[in-house]
């Protein structure tokens, strides 16, 4: 099924990437102030940061928005220092950084956005056929699919993971490498750009970044779809490895997000007005109502609040 740009804002209604992006390695400052609070956050964030953090808070913000994957390597590696980190997976808090606490604040869909392209009408009609198998047209090489990449963001490893399920969910094992080919992979905001150009028929995105840039998009089953925690057993059967050797595996979407500098209270009180959420459904993310939930070891000072 498609949903329209419509249908998308409404249900982010209900409910209640890569790269660095633009100029200075994807900064923007929003306030003034000579020391802005430094947000390092996962791609798909940015535009819900820019557009509905930063009237929730009386702070200057520095955001940079990369691959999450790349974003904790950063920070694992001391390059980077961020204030607040915001990933768009929890597993890279144990998995890459040494961080002793993070607090979960919202959830996603991946979906497929389809462009008006032949290609893409053609993905988009064969998702609303009787069988719903959308990547045909691309298997045919009718259509060209755009993704990010698995190595540096998890939307990129989601994908992968999207295209096992799918070989599962319907006996076809040669799937994934049917589909995907490395001259697919885009930093996020090419990927972008190479869509709404028409340089790519169809992409792999989630369903926040439909909503922000009113794209038309593929509604995913949510056995594949990585948005239910309640299908965490059937999505764990889908894998990755990373060039590290370490091996990711499917999971329900879940962003997190943690202060790195507790001493600080104005970078306190960013952090709180970010994983509070109020700012997120309309960018079509989803806010479930145990949500922010930390861990163990986060400061009484922001779990008492």
């Amino acid at each position: 099924m498609v949903r329209s740009r419509r249908s998308f804002l409404a249900a982010a209604g209900a409910s209640a990437a890569t790269a660095a992006s633009v100029a200075l390695a994807g900064c923007s400052t929003f306030g003034a102030g000579s020391d802005p609070v430094r947000v390092l956050a996962a791609g798909s964030l940015q535009r819900a940061l820019d557009d509905g953090l930063r009237d929730a808070v009386d702070a200057p913000i520095a955001v940079e928005a990369r691959g999450s994957a790349a974003a904790a390597r950063l920070v694992a590696d001391g390059t980077r220092h961020p204030d607040v980190l915001a990933l768009a997976d929890v597993a890279l808090f144990d998995r890459v950084l040494d961080d002793p606490w993070y607090a979960s604040f919202a959830t996603n869909a991946l979906a497929v956005a389809t462009a008006d392209t032949p290609g893409g009408r053609a993905v988009a009609a064969a998702a609303a056929s009787d069988d719903g198998h959308w990547y045909d047209p691309v298997v045919a090489g009718d259509a060209a699919l755009g993704r990010t990449d698995p190595d540096l963001d998890p939307l990129g490893y989601r994908t992968v993971f999207l295209l096992e399920l799918l070989a599962a969910r319907h006996d076809r094992p040669g799937l994934p490498n049917a589909v995907l080919a490395r001259d697919q992979i885009y930093p996020e905001t090419a990927l972008l750009s190479g869509f709404e150009t028409g340089a790519i028929d169809a992409a792999v995105v989630y369903e926040s970044m439909a909503t922000d840039h009113g794209y038309d998009a593929v509604d995913l089953p949510v056995d594949v779809d990585l948005s239910d925690p309640e299908h965490a057993d059937a999505y764990a059967d889908a894998s990755y490895e990373l060039p590290d050797g370490g091996v990711v595996r499917g999971s329900a979407v879940e962003y997190g997000a943690t202060l790195r500098s507790p001493d600080d209270d104005t970078a306190r009180d960013v952090f709180e007005a970010l994983v509070g959420g109020d700012y997120l459904a309309g960018h079509g993310f989803e806010t479930p109502g145990a949500f922010p939930r930390f861990t163990r070891d986060a400061p009484d000072a922001l779990t008492d609040r």
